[in-house]
């Protein structure tokens, strides 16, 4: 499965709602209910996302978890599109292409690089065209998956693959980011019928159990603390939950002002503001993954499943265009890859015999089919320096919906 299994989300109370976790034994817990004692009992969502995920040593990505694969077999939680099929990378590679060309770079840089596969296939594609290609991964597990990847796949390539510990003050070239904005962590709101309330976690009560447990907690946000949207108060069913992305909005913003010349291109799940913050999306968007399986209990098995939320893409091109970036465009994964060359690659695998052509066509078929991943997935791209009218949003822009 893939990261776009529905799910639905705890609904809130006034003041606190116990929804106590399951029993669970990985040290991070301890860590996280230490952190709530010092903090007086409550600690704000997007701090335990952080932790969750990111604790050194302990997180989820940085703790050494195999995280991605094909099935759950193999230990792994979910995959992503270049695990489905070499085709996709292929296909973005020439968007890339036109984008170095465009803006006259010979950089590649992709944050959370996965297990390489996506490397692997743009290098493949793009080969001496580019100088350098940096990695940006806080996962040292998959870093070294990346680097035996890409020496087996590419030995006479791999010297010109970076992995980079922080940003530089200055960097050119073309961006590229696939399922990367979604496990930055998010502030939770939730909506008691009268005012907003600040989502965080504190400790349930222990009982018997050795190890703590967590709940849901809710106080008053702060004065003037709601939602980004038009939408009234009033539109909102009491318990409705609803997510903010400070921190995916401030990477994009960084990103922008410390680009001197080039692009970028971010590939998720999500929704524009208007379609985002619909009343009758009341549960929110937090999912979790683990063994292949979709829920959205965050509070359960810390440390051990992944925690995401669906982007707001309006906030994402607003933060882009505040620091520094034009806006190239918007439109659903489908038809970005379509109007990537999607045709010609189904083309050559169309009389496919062999198991892995015919593996690689269904997959990709799945990439941009409107029920599986080809809507529910958007595609957003950004410039600086010379603009120009990129391939990937050439039919299907969805610019004016931002």
């Amino acid at each position: 499965m893939n990261r776009t299994t529905p799910s639905t989300h705890p609904s809130s109370d006034k003041g606190h709602s116990v929804v106590a976790a399951p029993v669970t034994a990985h040290p991070l817990a301890e860590l996280i209910a230490h952190e709530i004692r010092e903090r007086g009992g409550w600690m704000g969502f997007e701090r335990f996302m952080e932790l969750a995920l990111y604790a050194p040593g302990l997180g989820y990505y940085s703790g050494g978890r195999r995280v991605l694969g094909q099935r759950p077999q193999d230990g792994s939680d979910f995959v992503t599109a270049p695990e489905l099929t070499p085709l996709f990378g292929e296909v973005l590679a020439r968007q890339v292409l036109q984008a170095l060309d465009a803006t006259g770079t010979d950089e590649v840089w992709e944050f959370g690089a996965g297990t390489g596969a996506l490397a692997e296939q743009l290098l493949g594609e793009l080969g001496d065209r580019i100088q350098r290609y940096v990695i940006v991964d806080l996962s040292g597990s998959l870093r070294d998956r990346q680097h035996q990847r890409l020496l087996k796949a590419h030995p006479s390539l791999v010297h010109k693959v970076i992995w980079a510990d922080s940003l530089p003050e200055a960097m050119s070239g073309v961006i590229v980011g696939n399922e990367v904005l979604d496990a930055m962590p998010v502030h939770l709101l939730s909506w008691d019928g009268a005012r907003w309330q600040e989502r965080g976690v504190a400790l349930a009560p222990q009982g018997d159990t050795p190890h703590p447990t967590f709940a849901w907690a809710d106080r008053p946000a702060p004065e003037g603390v709601r939602p980004p949207t038009e939408h009234p108060d009033s539109a909102y069913p009491p318990g409705t939950v609803t997510e903010t992305h400070g921190q995916a909005e401030a990477f994009v913003a960084t990103l922008a002002q410390r680009m001197v010349r080039g692009a970028a291109f971010f590939l998720d799940y999500g929704f524009p503001e208007a379609e985002y913050h619909l009343p009758q999306r009341h549960g929110g968007t937090l999912m979790c993954h683990h063994a292949h399986t979709a829920d959205a209990d965050p509070l359960a098995m810390v440390g051990d499943k992944d925690i995401t939320a669906h982007v707001n893409f309006t906030g994402i091109a607003l933060a882009g265009q505040e620091a520094g970036w034009e806006v190239l465009g918007y439109c659903s994964q489908g038809r970005f890859l379509t109007n990537c060359g999607l045709g010609e690659a189904l083309a050559r695998t169309g009389q496919a015999s062999n198991a892995a052509d015919i593996q690689s066509r269904v997959a990709l078929q799945m990439l941009v089919a409107e029920h599986e991943m080809g809507e529910l997935f958007k595609v957003i791209g950004f410039v600086k320096g010379p603009w120009f009218e990129a391939i990937g949003f050439a039919h299907g822009d969805r610019t004016h919906t931002l």
